[in-house]
């Protein structure tokens, strides 16, 4: 659909260049990979022409945010990559819909329908991954040194918290990011 090819050059170009160095989480790696993820969906559920561009442009933008700080990023983030869209001569209701992917990802997540629930999931994707303790490492090292925590041990309680409280939307992350999440936790619960 219109304008995608653009919009993405544009909003990666900006997240490779003008991210601060020390977030070793909110980084340009996590948007591709939060895109990706919205791709295996795409995949999957064999989603229309409007619900793919809809959901990589979400994916792409979700986090642009942090380009301003951290704090409020969503609703930064959803303001600023409403203006590119405009820029670009994207319709007012796609716009309206990308706002409500960029939204549906703040925590706690609250998803209103099936292309939130997608953008939700793919964000914190990696909670049920087999790569999640080099993820949540580079989230330690972020918050850190953000001054969020101080110390691994309240890094640790912060976690189980999180996860304990953390549920996903879709069925496939129901189906198998839940049972290796939970192992996670087991392993913070017992360590």
């Amino acid at each position: 659909m219109k304008g995608y090819l653009k919009l993405r050059r544009i909003v990666l170009k900006k997240l490779k260049s003008d991210l601060p160095s020390y977030l070793s989480y909110h980084g340009l790696d996590h948007t591709l990979d939060v895109l990706n993820v919205c791709e295996q969906y795409i995949r999957r559920l064999k989603l229309s022409e409007e619900q793919r561009y809809l959901l990589r442009t979400g994916a792409i933008v979700h986090d642009m945010g942090f380009l301003k700080g951290s704090a409020n990023h969503e609703e930064v983030g959803s303001a600023m990559a409403a203006e590119i869209m405009r820029d670009l001569g994207i319709d007012d209701m796609a716009i309206k819909e990308v706002k409500g992917l960029v939204m549906a990802t703040k925590i706690p997540q609250t998803p209103l329908n099936p292309l939130q629930m997608i953008i939700c999931d793919a964000d914190l994707d990696y909670l049920g991954r087999s790569d999640y303790p080099e993820i949540s490492q580079k989230l330690f090292e972020e918050l850190k040194y953000m001054k969020v925590i101080e110390t691994e041990e309240q890094w640790k309680n912060l976690q189980i918290n999180f996860l304990k409280a953390h549920h996903f939307h879709t069925p496939f992350a129901v189906k198998n990011r839940e049972p290796k999440k939970q192992i996670w936790l087991n392993k913070l619960l017992n360590s």
